[in-house]
């Protein structure tokens, strides 16, 4: 059996797009469980009439509190009865083989729980700019590599390359994973179910676009905008603090990380070596001297140590960014 979760919040505007596709599919879909978390306009009546002539049942939850976006998938996916659950989003379009290619590889590969897939962007207006979300979050070749390796965490670590919106998961593997942690920084609910997965190599990609992923002002979670490069310039006289607050962020980020990880007794601990080396390597750069003389040493020795590329695929900017503002 084949469910689909799809959680909804103000969505009218798009949602008939993303249904529309679900119908589409080469491969049907068993049932569709929505959870509503209090939507203020019209998208309860988008369902309830899409749900009058859809080929499968359709089951529309409100919800009487918001939940946020992380809380109402968890209890989305606990409503769903199918084997495998496709998480969805509410203003996204599948392509017709999604739902078959996507069962194809779980098929293929009884020993993931789950996989995630590419996908093009689109805008507000449905239109494609020609790039894909594996762009958006540098989701590049060698890092494909070290995933089929076994190494996937490792990438996970330093950055989330996976969405929900282009996810399927067992459900037997939700046991392990509920409830979602909500306690630390940018952990959501995809992130968790790749991160918890990986550490077990149980989660797997499709190097396809399966659908379109909209990035558009309204959307409650996504990719966000690339933050650009810091001007040389502005390096040299920007307050030192500007610099330091993001990087004591991203050390507070993997502390949680890690301390939330070691107490999960279905992840090999032998895994969390590198995250925390990494949180140390952010610590010890939020805690750099301001005597530039005196961070030569220690930068050295994270630099030789190969720490600098917890920062940054290209270390060297980093690091010189320690030694210099």
């Amino acid at each position: 059996m084949i469910s689909v979760a799809m959680c909804t919040y103000n969505g009218a505007k798009y949602l008939p797009e993303q249904l529309e596709s679900i119908i589409r599919q080469t491969q049907p879909v068993d049932e569709l469980v929505v959870c509503d978390d209090g939507s203020t306009d019209n998208t309860l009546e988008v369902l309830r009439t899409f749900a009058q002539t859809a080929p499968f049942p359709v089951q529309i939850h409100q919800n009487p509190v918001n939940l946020g976006s992380t809380k109402n998938f968890e209890q989305c996916l606990l409503r769903c009865r199918g084997e495998i659950i496709f998480l969805c989003d509410q203003d996204d379009a599948w392509y017709d083989q999604k739902v078959a290619r996507t069962v194809a590889y779980l098929e293929a590969h009884p020993e993931k729980d789950a996989v995630f897939t590419n996908a093009r962007v689109m805008d507000g207006d449905s239109t494609t700019n020609g790039r894909t979300i594996w762009e958006e979050v540098e989701f590049i070749e060698t890092q494909q590599e070290l995933w089929n390796q076994g190494r996937a965490h490792e990438i996970l670590f330093k950055g989330f390359v996976a969405t929900g919106a282009t996810m399927a998961i067992r459900k037997r593997c939700l046991a392990r994973l509920l409830p979602f942690p909500t306690h630390v920084r940018h952990l959501i609910h995809d992130a968790w179910i790749t991160l918890a997965l990986s550490l077990e190599n149980k989660i797997g990609f499709i190097p396809e676009c399966l659908s379109n992923y909209r990035m558009h002002a309204l959307q409650q979670v996504g990719f966000g905008a690339k933050v650009e490069p810091v001007r040389l310039r502005d390096r040299l006289v920007r307050d030192r603090s500007r610099k330091l607050r993001p990087i004591l962020e991203k050390a507070e980020e993997l502390q949680g990380m890690y301390q939330l990880l070691r107490e999960q007794p279905f992840v090999p601990q032998e895994k969390l070596a590198k995250l925390y080396s990494s949180q140390k390597h952010f610590e010890k750069r939020a805690s750099l001297p301001a005597n530039r003389l005196l961070r030569i040493g220690p930068v050295l020795t994270d630099v030789l140590q190969g720490h600098y590329r917890f920062s940054s695929r290209h270390w060297w900017l980093p690091a010189l960014g320690d030694l210099f503002e």
